[in-house]
Formats: C-alpha cells, sequence, structure tokens
C-alpha cells in the first residue's frame, strides 16, 4: 500500500466536503436553519403562553398544545434533518410518513391514558385527605 493512498471511501471537494454519488440530501442554507429556528420558537413560546396565561379553556390548550407539537415534529424534520420526498430515492419520505404514523400514535396514546387516568381515580374529598396517614 503506497503512502500516498487516501484512507477515505469517498471523495472530498476543495471545501473538504464528501460526496455520495449524489444520494445525499442537500444541505440547509443559513437561511432556512434561521427560518427553522423562528419557527421552533414560535411553536414554543405560544404553547407556554396558551399553559402559563390560562387563555383557554384546559380541553382547547391541550388540543392545541398537541397540533403545535405535532407541527414542531414536522418543521425540525424538514429545516433541521433536510428530509423531503426528492432525497435518498424517496426513502427520507417513508421516514416521514413512519414519524407521522409514530407521532399519531403517541398523540392519541397519551391523550386516552391522561383521559382515563383522570376518569378513573377515585375522588378524595376534603376529609379523606385529613384522615390519610
Amino acid at each position: 500500500m503506497s503512502s500516498n493512498a487516501n484512507p477515505s471511501h469517498h471523495s472530498a471537494d476543495a471545501h473538504g466536503h464528501g460526496h455520495h454519488g449524489g444520494h445525499e440530501a442537500a444541505h440547509g442554507t443559513f437561511k432556512s436553519y434561521m427560518t427553522g429556528f423562528i419557527l421552533s420558537v414560535i411553536l414554543t413560546a405560544i404553547p407556554f403562553w396558551l399553559v402559563m396565561g390560562k387563555v383557554l379553556d384546559p380541553g382547547t390548550t391541550v388540543a392545541i398544545v398537541m397540533i403545535l407539537g405535532a407541527i414542531q415534529i414536522i418543521v425540525h424534520m424538514i429545516y433541521f434533518l433536510h428530509l423531503n420526498t426528492r432525497s435518498e430515492g424517496g426513502w427520507n419520505m417513508m421516514a416521514l410518513i413512519f414519524t407521522i404514523v409514530l407521532v399519531i400514535i403517541a398523540l392519541s396514546g397519551s391523550l386516552w391514558v391522561m383521559h382515563h387516568l383522570n376518569s378513573n381515580m377515585m375522588p378524595m374529598s376534603p376529609e379523606m385527605m385529613r384522615n390519610m396517614p
């Protein structure tokens, strides 16, 4: 083996960026990262304001927080993970669909568990609370 052999299995351009046969997703620009960051901050600030300010009734607040959380996951996938329908021969689209299915299962399961815990908990009167050890 000669000392001039490149141990890397991929080629690099003049800037040191490696290429893998044109199948890699496009890297984001500063503008796209800032767009994603600003959207993430907004999608975090709105639920925080809704909960801390007690702006709406609890049921509506929970629904809005869940919806904004799901939107934030999609924003992260698009702006930070660069998932789209064209890159990686469509496999990124499959990953997006799989993620959406998992989010739906997690959100609906969480709501189901919280609802049943709330409705199945034994209510305690103030007298019962005073007599507890």
